[in-house]
């Protein structure tokens, strides 16, 4: 195939350890994998196909049209969190778009093992920008020709290059030498599956030869069916580095397994697993155990803080989850969080960290030489082992007087800064590299949901500061009446609601009160419900169904295409009268001076911007000493499958049995006792008026 010779010649010049090709058909959007080598098909599987309009290593290259270097896990975690949640091993990557003068062509990626040195060489460098430029050349001129290359249904991969072909006595020599030894050994190829096993490695593991050869050991050995297993193989291929650990082969015999990873495949060394002092015990060589956390336990930790962080609604909400996840799962003694915001940054919740320190870090300017401020300026995270090595670093910054080991984790988002996750520690903590790339990846996960849930925060402030100037910011004082209002918004939400309430006073000895709802959660619902309030002030004192009328015309002029409902009470205090009329809102409650309560019956009447004709008849009930009205939105009565008529009769028997006193509490135990062990989801308005000639204090709001 035309991109087979570029592709081995790079690996081969470069001495990568793997290569693939990505290509970009013209005027699609979508990278395709298309050749590979070095590579296993089994790991590279999430990468087959790339959105150019993601955010990753391989469209980032070709939608910048530049070379992307990542030189380490570490580097892959903190710039590109989901991709190091998915291959959490040490190796290097750089990726290069194949470009022509005028057009894009697709990527080369070429990877090297972990050990590999900061930097690309001179060497490395020309190696992959010569098959980028060569790759361009041929795609350019077959596409001109009228026959461009497409990727094909399946990525191709290429075969490992073999230094030399063994002749077949040497081969027979080699398995007769691979049988002799008294370890079991097995080949496996680069995705993972059994291609040579011996006699002795198949009794080991409890299996016949022929079982085993084709298989994948974990799908064939079911007692090695674990995500470890596959973590060390994946760590082996895409590392090359040499893997062991052991298993329990059921049902008490343990194994020891040597992973040997090349560009071909994997030779597997299987042996007894020997305790110390065991008698009689052939000598075993030391086999290393893997530090650090696991990529099951690292893929645990980062799911489990997606799943809670994607619940966090503001910035408290964040710190809160977020410390109550990483401290415990990775030993972490103390924990800040710091949001970036006007050149400072300042500490929005800590838990561990003493008044004193939290003090200084709070309001850090990001030009200081401090290292939260460096590590958010250079984007890059700063782990210091010991307060020594922190003081070298900063010897004016005074935090390591308070801690024996800290971590500076930058917080950034779409590029963007965003805040520092302070880590401390009561001991000196040599990160392994596993745990640097872990925390890093768990950063990138704080990072995104602290920006949004800076976000939620301001727009929720501006929703509630929208929401107080339109609604009375105290109620006027009525001689005769003992009143109280509560608005309360809906649980969990940024907008402004419609609900309202007004209470007018129209002489010494009359007064008018108002309630309604307007249809939506949002701006337009907000400024309307202003308009609407606005309305009925300016109204108040005309009997109550003009009034309605008079705001429902005001409403059908404007064409808000926004329903509103509407209750609108005159209260005559020197007649012991109430007139009433309604806009298809719900009926008020009457609490009699001998204690009946009774849901009033209104004539009903069209919601407010309907029908510019619509006719809102007026009732007339009595209102004498000691009778109570509550005034009140759907939201205090409304819930999920429940029946409204229930629910009203339901506030009716509270009313009948709240014990005698001023409204205010009457409203704060009517407003409490409102679903209290789930958020509610609409906005609840009450307006309480007791008719107490003797009141003289102020309404309570």
């Amino acid at each position: 195939m035309l991109l087979e010779a570029p592709l081995v010649q790079a690996v081969q010049e470069s001495g990568a350890s793997g290569g693939l090709v990505y290509l970009l058909p013209r005027g699609a959007g979508e990278l395709q994998l298309t050749v590979l080598t070095g590579v296993s098909r089994r790991i590279v599987a999430p990468w087959e196909q790339v959105r150019l309009t993601t955010r990753g290593p391989v469209p980032d290259a070709v939608r910048e049209r530049r070379l992307v270097w990542l030189p380490g896990y570490e580097e892959m975690a903190r710039r590109y969190p989901r991709t190091a949640l998915v291959l959490p091993y040490p190796f290097a990557v750089a990726i290069a778009p194949i470009t022509t003068a005028a057009d894009v062509w697709g990527a080369l990626a070429l990877m090297w093992p972990g050990a590999h040195p900061p930097e690309l060489s001179q060497q490395e460098s020309d190696a992959l920008h010569s098959c980028c430029r060569r790759l361009g050349l041929l795609l350019e001129g077959a596409a001109d020709s009228d026959h461009p290359v497409l990727p094909g249904r399946e990525p191709r991969l290429i075969p490992s290059l073999r230094a030399r072909a063994p002749a077949a006595a040497e081969a027979l020599a080699a398995f007769d030498f691979a049988e002799r030894l008294p370890e079991g050994c097995c080949a496996l190829d680069l995705d993972g599956r059994i291609t040579f096993v011996t006699a002795g490695a198949a009794e080991l593991v409890g299996a016949e030869a022929p079982e085993l050869l084709g298989a994948l050991p974990w799908e064939a050995l079911p007692w090695l069916d674990d995500p470890g297993f596959e973590d060390h193989y994946r760590a082996a291929v895409i590392s090359r580095r040499s893997v062991s650990f052991s298993a329990l082969r059921p049902p008490d015999r343990r194994l020891s397994f040597q992973l040997l990873p090349d560009a071909g495949g994997l030779s597997v060394l299987i042996t007894p697993a020997v305790g110390p002092g065991a008698a009689g015990a052939p000598a075993q060589r030391q086999l290393p155990e893997p530090v650090g956390p696991s990529r099951a336990d690292v893929l645990y930790h980062l799911l489990h803080l997606a799943a809670m962080l994607s619940e966090a609604v503001g910035v408290r909400d964040v710190m809160e989850r977020a410390a109550s996840q990483l401290m415990s799962a990775f030993d972490i003694q103390a924990l800040a969080l710091l949001t970036a915001e006007e050149g400072r940054l300042h500490v929005i919740g800590q838990r561990g960290f003493t008044a004193t320190l939290t003090a200084r870090m709070d309001a850090t300017l990001l030009t200081e030489e401090v290292a939260p401020a460096q590590v958010l300026n250079s984007g890059v995270p700063g782990f210091f082992a010991t307060s020594e090595d922190l003081a070298r670093a900063y010897p004016h910054a005074q935090v390591h007087e308070d801690v024996a080991a800290c971590a500076f984790l930058p917080l950034i988002a779409s590029g963007a800064p965003v805040g520092v996750l302070v880590l401390g520690y009561d001991r000196p903590f040599p990160w392994t590299p596993q745990e640097r790339a872990a925390l890093t990846s768990l950063a990138g996960l704080i990072a995104q949901a602290l920006d949004r849930a800076i976000l939620y925060d301001a727009q929720h402030q501006l929703a509630r500061s929208l929401q107080a100037g339109l609604l009375p910011a105290a109620l006027p004082a009525v001689p005769g009446l003992d009143v109280a209002a509560r608005y309360l918004p809906a649980g969990r939400t940024i907008d402004v609601g419609g609900d309202f309430y007004d209470l007018v006073r129209l002489d010494g000895r009359t007064a008018a009160a108002a309630i309604g709802d307007v249809q939506g959660h949002n701006v337009n619902a907000a400024a309307l419900m202003g308009q609407v309030r606005t309305a009925v002030h300016a109204t108040a004192g005309a009997p109550p169904g003009e009034v309605l009328a008079r705001t429902n015309r005001l409403l059908t002029d404007m064409d808000a295409n926004l329903l509103t409902s509407c209750l609108y009470v005159h209260l005559d205090l020197a007649q012991h009268r109430a007139r009433l009329a309604t806009a298809g809102h719900l009926p008020p409650i009457c609490r009699h001076p001998d204690g009946r309560v009774e849901v009033l019956t209104l004539p009903p009447g069209l919601l407010l911007g309907v029908d510019p004709d619509a006719d809102y008849p007026t009732i007339e009930v009595p209102f004498p000493p000691g009778s109570t009205l509550a005034l009140y939105t759907d939201g205090l009565v409304e819930a999920p499958g429940c029946d409204i008529e229930e629910a009203m009769s339901s506030l009716a028997d509270r009313l009948a049995q709240a014990s005698p006193g001023p409204m205010s509490a009457l409203a704060d135990t009517l407003v409490q006792q409102t679903e209290p062990s789930a958020p509610h989801t609409d906005d609840i308005a009450v307006l309480l008026i007791h008719h107490d000639p003797h009141e003289t204090r102020t309404p309570g709001t």
